[in-house]
């Protein structure tokens, strides 16, 4: 993917979107739907693909062979160790939907941004994140490690 985007002259933050994008709906794909086919489970197969339309619009979709569950963005806690995918999908994508067939296969399809040719489709939107940087810590008064140490001692 990576590289037939580079070929057709996606900027690389678009590219690196669209890889983590592709990357949480395989996995998603894997660890809630069912394989394409046959198959009840094991090591069925999913479907992946990607294209840049005549306009400029990215397009990247994965299809499974459903599951007992709707894609929908969670609300993990804190601490959980998942349920965030389509979250992240949320975040850095234009828009994502579901498309369901007749055989049952279930495709979540991501426009992972509108113009990949237009100057600004390398630039993450301000709403995404925000870089805090902290201070020096010698421009911290009052803060001294050299004393920290002397109680330990």
């Amino acid at each position: 993917m990576r590289t037939q985007l580079r070929r057709g002259g996606v900027a690389e933050s678009v590219i690196d979107d669209a890889v983590l994008i592709l990357s949480e709906l395989l996995s998603n794909a894997c660890k809630h739907g069912r394989p394409l086919g046959d198959a009840l489970a094991g090591d069925g197969d999913v479907r992946a693909a990607w294209r840049v339309e005549p306009a400029g619009r990215l397009v990247v979709e994965v299809t499974d062979g459903g599951g007992p569950t709707r894609p929908a963005p969670a609300t993990p806690s804190v601490t959980a160790h998942g349920g965030r995918g389509l979250n992240i999908i949320t975040a850095l994508a234009d828009d994502w939907g579901v498309r369901d067939d007749i055989h049952g296969e279930v495709t979540v399809w991501v426009i992972v941004h509108d113009d990949v040719h237009d100057p600004d489709a390398g630039h993450r939107r301000d709403d995404f994140a925000t870089r805090v940087i902290a201070p020096a810590v010698s421009r911290i008064p009052g803060l001294d490690f050299a004393d920290a140490f002397d109680d330990m001692d």
